[in-house]
């Protein structure tokens, strides 16, 4: 148990071949029309996310397919990996996470085998979403839920945090101290998802969803999404 962490330090690190630097989440477009503009600003964004967006959903999802890989239940795995999909709810949404969850799930398969991995691609032959993917080898490796959904949060905003700086919104330094100042929020995130349902799947993030569908037409872009 001492050494669950370590397989998260390397799945969710930025050097695992998943693509994610190629993602802004839809911030390039928020930050063009003038919605963020500086630490504050970037800050209150990804702290919607974190407990009213799509941070909330994923945590959920990643919950309920730990535990139905725990469980052996295929009915609902293949239940969670089709709704993950269908709450992607733009075009680039979907991209992002299918894109990340099929790399994900070739590189463990490769490098990190198991069951539960094998489970989940008998499961559902479709495109498989990032979170439930990453669930599915948390599981399989015994990592426990708790500390598996904090990880997958702090790469998460670690990832969009890097965005916002090769953008311009913020410097390093201060992009170090939002993910410090979020901490608290992510983990208050994923005690709610540890004993979430899809029942409790739901946000009211609109205007990053309205940056994720806008960015699909942006004329100058640096990110996919």
């Amino acid at each position: 148990m001492s050494g669950a962490h370590l397989p998260l330090m390397v799945w969710l690190s930025p050097s695992f071949p998943v693509g994610a630097f190629a993602y802004s989440h839809g911030l390039e477009w928020a930050h063009e029309a003038g919605d963020l503009t500086d630490a504050a600003t970037l800050r209150d964004w990804l702290d919607a996310l974190v407990a009213h967006g799509s941070l909330h959903n994923d945590l959920v999802l990643f919950a309920s397919a730990w535990r139905a890989c725990g469980q052996g239940d295929d009915a609902a795995l293949a239940e969670i990996a089709e709704l993950a999909l269908a709450l992607a709810n733009s075009g680039e949404r979907r991209l992002e996470t299918v894109t990340q969850g099929n790399a994900f799930l070739t590189a463990t398969r490769a490098a990190w085998p198991c069951a539960a991995l094998d489970r989940l691609r008998a499961a559902w032959t479709g495109d498989i979403a990032y979170p439930v993917a990453v669930a599915a080898a948390a599981s399989g490796h015994d990592v426990p839920l708790r500390p598996a959904l904090e990880a997958y949060g702090l790469g998460f905003l670690a990832n969009l945090i890097s965005a916002a700086v090769r953008l311009g919104i913020v410097g390093q330094t201060d992009g170090q101290k939002i993910t410090a100042a979020l901490v608290p929020a992510l983990h208050d995130a994923a005690a709610r998802a540890e004993n979430a349902t899809l029942d409790d799947l739901g946000g009211c993030a609109l205007r990053s969803d309205i940056a994720s569908l806008r960015h699909e037409t942006q004329y100058t872009r640096l990110f996919r999404s």
